[in-house]
């Protein structure tokens, strides 16, 4: 079960506010992971940004968060990027306001998160990494492409089964403004709300 918070936040998104275009957009992400789940094998979700800094992170958390609220078995979700840089602090930031227990596991450069999202599920470890990290499956997996530049500058994804753009604009655009906090937490929700739509379809 969901943590308090979080479940009150899926309860309140919104699916009807989603557009047709972004419906066709999501549609094969519900084809694909209902097969998985037909053919009982594991659902792996691979979140593909450029940074793997922002709205990989926040796709991946939300995924694995409403497949637990969903109550759909064997989902497990990744991030990854084209180049490894940093889990951008303002996302785990906005996702601690949302409700998740963050913990910093590792500083550094590259810092290693624990975010939580359930008392009784294993953590999400967050941070920064390659799409093909070892840390991230190898094959067998959905290739979700959340930025035009990593679907643009990677033609091919080793080991995907699948590939489907869904992109979102980079919230990186407000950093060091006055909107910043507001525009991650709109990008965090935009998320929120299209994979709260792809988990009810399943």
């Amino acid at each position: 079960m969901t943590l308090p918070k979080i479940e009150a936040i899926i309860n309140s998104l919104d699916i009807t506010s989603i557009t047709q275009e972004r419906k066709l957009l999501l549609a094969p992400l519900v084809v694909y992971i209902q097969e998985k789940l037909n053919s009982k094998s594991e659902i792996r979700l691979n979140f593909i940004c450029t940074h793997n800094s922002r709205r990989s992170h926040f796709s991946q958390v939300w995924a694995q968060t409403i497949a637990e609220y969903f109550k759909v078995d064997n989902v497990i979700c990744y991030s990854g990027g084209t180049e490894a840089t940093a889990l951008f602090p303002m996302v785990a930031e906005t996702l601690q306001k949302s409700g998740f227990k963050i913990d910093v596991l590792a500083e550094g450069t590259n810092p290693i998160y624990s975010i939580k999202y359930s008392d009784n599920q294993h953590p999400i470890i967050g941070f920064s990494k390659t799409y093909d990290s070892n840390f991230n499956p190898s094959s067998e997996f959905a290739a979700i492409m959340t930025c035009s530049h990593a679907d643009g500058n990677c033609p091919r994804i080793t080991g995907a089964e699948i590939r489907i753009p869904i992109t979102y604009e980079d919230p990186k655009v407000s950093d060091e403004t006055q909107e910043q906090e507001s525009v991650y937490k709109e990008r965090s929700l935009q998320i929120a709300t299209e994979l709260k739509y792809v988990f009810s379809k399943i």
